[in-house]
């Protein structure tokens, strides 16, 4: 994999690059669909491509390793054969259900014991699987094996979390270089930097994660319910020791002015299951503003859901799908919620190149995140 910077802001840390795969360049910034068990939920490939124009795609390592299970997905030639997808993939570790599966798993120095969300059979994750399983997945970017602490925590908790982190992190380098792709595309494994709200763990954390020289670094335990303006400050310090050379990912956010915000912070990458989960519930980002499709007033209403996005289905439509629960609804509102998504990095992007990004942020800010 490579990393080349095409432009900077002069006025923030904002800037745009190229992420070279061997299935394709990623134009960053970038907003990456979370497609958890190996599909973005009621969205299908074609209109991933054609109408999302995604670039990459998020699979969960932990929900596909359950279901299908490994030997499907091998047997298929590896996940991007498996649900048809020849562009990029990103797998996070499994790292993330260490924190939200915290009431049916069990930590320890080797790695992670579960109880199946499934089944409630037993299964272990140690550093060494997680990377082991994510080269049999596929993935043409993937994640080191961590903990991600709860906030709130406490600073030893999370001094604790971080060092073990730390360790796993090296099981996962190692193992990583003394094995091999499995289906003829080149992988690379991102480590995560952890700290919680803590500077001083921060700073520690991603230095160690830059001393590693992986392919681009990853900032996780972030957006777990701590303010947004924490997150802002641990993100700002990380991105000014993590290398100006290798792409940076803030794993999980967010909202889209957390995504302007961490862009101008120097953020490269984002996922979020926002958009669809959002969707779902008819709460629906425009490019006029944010709708409630469940509110009575959509109900006579019959101008575009999106003049942009979706001209060819009404609110009142849409207000009607989502009210009867027909899958439909689920997937034009999460089109359309994917698409300004998407729509809103790359939009971020050519105004870097064209060296407004500050001025448009400000003005794009007003304009779609205002409730109509």
């Amino acid at each position: 994999m490579k990393f080349s910077l095409v432009a900077k802001d002069k006025n923030s840390n904002a800037r745009a690059g190229i992420i070279e795969t061997s299935r394709g360049p990623i134009q960053t910034p970038i907003f990456m669909p979370v497609g958890t068990q190996a599909t973005v939920k009621s969205v299908s490939q074609a209109d991933l491509l054609e109408r999302i124009k995604a670039q990459i795609i998020l699979a969960n390592t932990y929900h596909v390793y359950l279901r299908p299970g490994m030997e499907v997905i091998q047997k298929a030639g590896g996940v991007h054969q498996f649900m048809n997808w020849h562009k990029p993939m990103l797998t996070d570790s499994g790292g993330y259900q260490v924190f939200s599966l915290s009431s049916i798993r069990k930590i320890t120095e080797e790695g992670v014991s579960f109880r199946s969300h499934l089944d409630g059979s037993k299964l272990f994750l140690s550093p060494v699987d997680a990377t082991d399983i994510q080269r049999t997945i596929g993935a043409d970017i993937f994640m080191a094996f961590d903990e991600c602490p709860p906030y709130p925590c406490d600073k030893q908790y999370a001094e604790k979390s971080m060092k073990l982190t730390h360790r796993w992190l090296s099981k996962c380098v190692n193992r990583f270089n003394e094995t091999s792709p499995l289906y003829g595309h080149e992988q690379s494994l991102f480590p995560i930097v952890q700290g919680s709200v803590f500077k001083d763990l921060r700073i520690e954390s991603a230095k160690y994660v830059a001393d590693q020289g992986m392919d681009g670094n990853a900032i996780g335990g972030l957006s777990v319910g701590e303010p947004a303006e924490q997150m802002y400050e641990m993100t700002s310090l990380v991105c000014d020791i993590l290398p100006k050379d290798k792409p940076r990912y803030l794993m999980g956010v967010g909202t889209p002015e957390n995504i302007l915000e961490g862009i101008a912070l120097g953020v490269d990458m984002f996922d979020c299951v926002m958009p669809t989960r959002n969707a779902r519930h008819g709460f629906i980002f425009t490019s006029e503003g944010i709708v409630n499709i469940k509110n009575e007033k959509w109900k006579l209403d019959f101008s575009p859901l999106d003049p942009v996005f979706t001209p060819e289905y009404s609110k009142a439509y849409v207000k009607h799908l989502i009210k009867c629960n027909e899958m439909l609804g689920a997937t034009i509102a999460s089109i359309q919620n994917l698409s300004f998504y998407v729509w809103l990095s790359q939009e971020a992007r050519k105004h870097i190149i064209a060296g407004d990004f500050s001025t448009w942020k400000k003005e794009i800010l007003e304009k779609t995140m205002r409730r109509l």
